[in-house]
């Protein structure tokens, strides 16, 4: 016998529940102020938030169905809370760092119960926390693993802070602090470019505070580029130009949730949250300006535009982008081999659809030779979680994060049916 499979439900909404959401919002939206006309890139105060969590997720292994690969199979493994990014040891194991500030380890599936030690004191508030996790390109030399985190700073949120450490037998050592940005509640992804340099986002909000993602000498929306040990390289764009920080390295960032390196060309790739409209993908050029909050596709969450012009000189244009906002969070390319119809497609986890709960999923997007896009699938839909992180493992296998307080790490694998 082979190990079972579990079929999802599809979870119904039943009249009364729904009836009873849509007086919810009604009764929010009323009570918010009309947004003002002809105010764009001003955002309207948002409507207070339905508070409905995701439902349980299955044991597994759990069998669906999708669009070109037709039936995968995900393993799940339970455990943990709020878990934000993922890391693959070269000995198989998955390093996991928990928002709240703890790094879990699993090994052949199983979550150990004891978090790893080393990690300094995080200040997990806000959108802030422990957050994303990098191997150093010469891991198998240094031992040497990356990360950002909030660092405490008294009242309010922490300072956006990257850091590294040494794998000694389990454990981080030598921790010390490289750089730290600023005091922000807002996310931050690394990674490690093919020139050997870190990529590092710096989240901002809504105006008033968006205007400093305009602002050089502000690294508030920003994406940084550092040496491997947080000095500024000097062929950044802006080395020398008086009136900027020289980490930057491009500007007008809303809150980046992604960052991968195209497998073709090893341009960096990074994909930035809008508020209900506006989810962008972007291919990232030293010393380019891509418009938050000047320019926008996206509403915000009252319906009100962004901009009235979603485009100006001087600023670039997304290569996709998303209204309603998916909410969107990780992403990666596919370049393996478990799934060969997925080739160079790139996957986002979205969180929520429209402001909609419940509506978390997986995406993939497919493109043409010249890399524009061609069509999009939303999988994993009837799980009805928050997809936070999306990697491809070592053995070519998709993982995926849950945003959840009771969050999973899942493995995506190929699934054939036995007759």
């Amino acid at each position: 016998m082979g190990e079972p499979v579990m079929k999802t439900r599809v979870w119904i909404w039943t009249f009364s529940a729904g009836l009873m959401l849509i007086l919810v919002a009604v009764a929010g939206h009323a009570q918010q102020p009309a947004p003002a006309k002809g105010k764009a890139g001003k955002a309207p105060t948002a409507p207070p938030a339905i508070n409905w969590p995701s439902p349980p997720l299955a044991d597994g292994p759990i069998v669906l169905d999708t669009g070109i690969q037709h039936q995968i199979r995900l393993i799940v493994t339970k455990g943990f809370n709020q878990p934000w990014s993922m890391a693959f040891l070269p000995d198989g194991g998955i390093l996991v760092t928990e928002r709240p500030g703890r790094l879990r380890i699993v090994r052949n599936g199983v979550l150990d119960p004891n978090p790893v030690a080393g990690v300094p004191q995080v200040q997990a508030q806000g959108l802030g926390g422990l957050m994303d996790l990098a191997l150093h390109p010469r891991f198998s030399e240094n031992q040497w693993i990356y990360f950002t985190y909030h660092k405490p700073a008294g009242t309010g949120a922490g300072v956006i802070t990257l850091a590294r450490g040494r794998w000694d037998s389990g454990k981080l050592t030598d921790v010390r602090d490289l750089f730290s940005a600023i005091q922000s509640g807002n996310a931050s992804r690394i990674v490690f470019g093919r020139d050997g340099m870190v990529y590092m986002t710096v989240g901002v909000g809504d105006p008033p505070a968006a205007s400093a993602a305009q602002d050089p000498n502000d690294l508030a929306g920003k994406v940084l580029r550092l040496r491997d040990d947080g000095t500024v390289p000097p062929d950044n764009p802006f080395v020398g130009r008086a009136g900027y920080r020289p980490e930057i390295y491009t500007l007008g960032h809303r809150n980046a949730l992604g960052l991968a390196v195209q497998p073709d060309t090893g341009a960096i790739w990074e994909c930035e949250d809008g508020p209900n409209g506006g989810d962008e993908i972007n291919i990232l050029q030293p010393g380019k300006n891509y418009g938050w909050p000047v320019v926008s596709f996206g509403r915000f969450y009252l319906g009100q535009r962004v901009s009235d012009n979603p485009w100006k000189e001087g600023m670039e244009l997304p290569v996709v982008f998303w209204v309603p906002a998916i909410a969107i969070s990780g992403m990666t390319f596919y370049t393996g081999d478990k799934f060969p119809n997925w080739k160079n497609n790139v996957f986002v986890g979205g969180m929520r659809q429209g402001e909609v709960p419940r509506s978390g999923h997986l995406e993939r997007i497919d493109f043409n030779e010249k890399w524009e896009e061609l069509h999009r699938e939303g999988m994993l839909r009837e799980l009805q979680q928050r997809i936070r992180d999306v990697r491809q493992g070592p053995d070519g296998f998709l993982y995926l994060l849950t945003a959840e307080n009771e969050g999973a790490l899942m493995r995506m694998e190929p699934f054939t049916e036995k007759k």
